[in-house]
């Protein structure tokens, strides 16, 4: 199946610094791909690249298998059949919302078809009243309806949900992913908040100064990161150092496999506070070592909070005085100082190598060559 949107090998540079590093991605039928990153990645420019309001310097775009941009071709925006949604609805104040949804077409039964988008998007009933009139949500369910109305193959969002309240936007949010999804437009998504890019996307291409830095499913991202930086994007994490000897990194939790690391290497052990087993102290002893949860770590109560589903326990640990966060479900508040036992589940730890290293120019071993492994 030819993908309705790619984007290859795509660089833009603005006074000498590159905003979009060589980046590619496809966009297939009634799929949400989004890109996903702080401020300041290259997200929004690689979306106005996309939508050919901004050129750039190398690399080429394609629309359904055709190039419409590259180093001799540049199709304007308004012929690309791409539609835009971005965070200011930017509805005409004196139209009304039937008119605002069939303004740009250009066929003669053009109200009939705002008034069925409007119906789609569950605001016939609204059709002739003025955007003040209307809710923030009812004004972004318009605005999707116009971007809709010319029957766009792509759709590019940019943050489009991020002026509406909480509980409004969850609402909003699934019902203009199931109108996309039924209407089999390919949607590129621009967002800086991983649960929303979780929650819309069936890829997710995670972007730090211009370069994709991991690009696949959500459920891959968030349980096989490529690094530190981006385990703790998805989530709040732990984060305890070690240094590798004979391919494994001591710890007070114990020692970790650390296969193709040379010895000295610094490592950073990642564990997120709902993979932490807490444990009552028993007169000065925890709980034994186990092969699933190491080896336990004693440490001192320093705060407790409720937080609704669950209670966030943040303790002193005994063997360097850092703080390590633990989610419990439910209600569980022990009184500051009270020693605790924390235990890692061993499965849901990643090994990092540091990116500063202290004592190794590289923490990686040498690959040996092909002669000189016979």
């Amino acid at each position: 199946m030819t993908p309705k949107l790619e984007l290859q090998n795509i660089t833009r540079v603005f006074d000498g610094v590159t905003v979009v590093d060589d980046l590619s991605i496809s966009l297939m039928p009634g799929q949400v791909t989004c890109l996903l990153g702080p401020s300041g990645c290259g997200k929004s420019t690689t979306l106005r690249i996309a939508a050919g309001v901004d050129r750039q310097n190398s690399g080429r775009v394609l629309l359904n298998g055709e190039v419409i941009s590259d180093d001799s071709v540049h199709l304007p925006p308004e012929k690309r059949s791409i539609g835009l949604m971005f965070q200011d609805f930017a509805l005409f104040p004196h139209l009304s919302v039937v008119d605002n949804v069939a303004f740009g077409l250009k066929s003669k039964g053009k109200r009939e078809v705002a008034l069925g988008l409007l119906d789609k998007v569950g605001l016939k009933h609204a059709s002739d009243r003025f955007p003040h009139q209307l809710s923030g949500g009812e004004q972004q369910r318009v605005a999707l309806a116009r971007a809709l109305a010319p029957n766009p193959s792509v759709m590019l969002m940019d943050e489009p949900f991020s002026g509406l309240d909480n509980r409004l936007r969850d609402g909003i949010r699934d019902d203009t992913l199931a109108i996309l999804k039924e209407m089999e437009t390919a949607v590129l998504l621009v967002t800086h908040e991983p649960e929303e890019a979780m929650r819309m996307a069936d890829n997710i291409a995670l972007m730090r100064a211009g370069k994709v830095v991991q690009y696949g499913a959500p459920y891959n991202l968030y349980n096989a990161p490529v690094d530190c930086r981006v385990a703790g994007f998805f989530s709040d994490i732990n984060v305890i150092h070690g240094v590798v000897q004979n391919m494994q990194a001591e710890t007070p939790f114990g020692q970790f496999f650390t296969p193709n690391l040379v010895d000295g290497a610094d490592v950073e052990i990642i564990v997120r506070p709902q993979h932490l087993k807490i444990d009552f102290d028993r007169h000065g002893k925890g709980p034994l070592p186990t092969p699933q949860d190491g080896v336990p770590a004693r440490g001192l109560v320093k705060r407790a909070r409720f937080m609704g589903n669950e209670s966030l326990v943040e303790l002193e640990m005994d063997y360097d005085k850092s703080v390590l966060s633990a989610t419990i479900p439910g209600v569980f508040l022990p009184k500051e100082g009270t020693p605790l036992w924390l235990s890692l589940r061993r499965d849901r730890c990643f090994v990092f190598p540091c990116e500063n290293q202290s004592r190794v120019k590289s923490p990686y071993m040498e690959k040996k060559s092909a002669d000189g492994e016979r």
